[in-house]
């Protein structure tokens, strides 16, 4: 198949890289051109506008930052290239995997229709790592039909795929599923804390915690990182970093407010991510700062 993929960050390039080794022709579009070297270097070809890439692809997917983001690179903004709807895209599929607001979804899904085009909304649980392997989880907010068509190029993608209603759905589903692991992160840090004078293994702290009540799933994939940030080594390219974690809090809190729902744990939660941002930390691996709270705490 013929795919399109605009917006190269480091989740749109893995997912880039696991559709090239499905043996996808795969073409790319990004605002910055020098992240696509190392796409095209792999096989990919490149296409110098989103209204370009749209016309080289059978299903155009997009993993973008923002609201701004998603307008911009659909719709097109004063001053850039046109969007990916500006030309004839009548029987595309296009599967959009920000993390955004559900309205923002909804929106989107109501412009791309209009165009003729389908649109499956499909945000994923998982970073990099499970992005080249194929191993992410999907969560699809689309109609049965567009969820039919696009579902083998996301099984390609995903180990486990929800279709949980319609367009905004599934952006609703994905920050609620983010939201006890970014909230856990911050409090993972505040236990820490508490056995530093303990002065055990950093190892074994992650290996005890894994095997307890307080340990979730991402202990298991993740601790290893946590254990090493904590011995002070390297640990690895990051994969979601603190600006990332930040952007997505705030999304959670305004969903929560357009519900009417206090939200004072993640208001708290953010309020130590913007802390850790203001210190520098903002391009950190997010799984670091559990480690950095315990050792050095608030930063000043």
């Amino acid at each position: 198949m013929n795919v399109g993929i605009a917006g190269t960050g480091r989740m749109g390039a893995a997912i880039a890289t696991r559709l090239l080794g499905q043996g996808h022709t795969v073409s790319v579009w990004n605002r910055t051109k020098a992240k696509l070297a190392p796409l095209v270097a792999a096989g990919a070809s490149t296409a110098e506008t989103p209204t370009a890439l749209a016309a080289a692809s059978e299903a155009i997917i997009t993993i973008l930052t923002d609201a701004a983001a998603i307008d911009a690179t659909y719709v097109g903004a004063a001053g850039g290239p046109p969007g990916l709807l500006a030309g004839d895209v009548k029987g595309k599929l296009f599967i959009e995997m920000s993390t955004v607001q559900p309205e923002t979804e909804q929106a989107l899904a109501q412009k791309v229709r209009a165009k003729g085009a389908a649109i499956v909304e499909c945000p994923v649980g998982g970073t990099t790592g499970p992005a080249r392997d194929g191993k992410l989880f999907g969560f699809v907010g689309a109609t049965d039909a567009d969820f039919a068509r696009a579902k083998p190029l996301l099984e390609q993608m995903c180990r486990r795929i929800e279709h949980v209603g319609p367009a905004g759905a599934g952006a609703r589903m994905k920050l609620a599923i983010n939201l006890p692991l970014l909230v856990y992160w911050q409090a993972f840090g505040e236990a820490l804390a508490l056995v530093q004078p303990l002065k055990l293994d950093p190892k074994r702290v992650i290996d005890i915690f894994a095997d307890t009540s307080g340990g979730p799933n991402v202990l298991k994939a993740r601790g290893s990182v946590v254990a090493a940030a904590l011995e002070g080594k390297d640990t690895g390219p990051v994969g979601f970093d603190i600006d990332s974690m930040r952007k997505d809090l705030r999304t959670m809190i305004a969903a929560g407010q357009a519900l009417g729902v206090d939200m004072p744990v993640t208001e708290r939660a953010l309020e130590a991510f913007e802390h850790a941002a203001a210190a520098g930390f903002g391009k950190r691996d997010g799984t670091t700062w559990p480690a950095h709270w315990a050792l050095h705490g608030k930063p000043r």
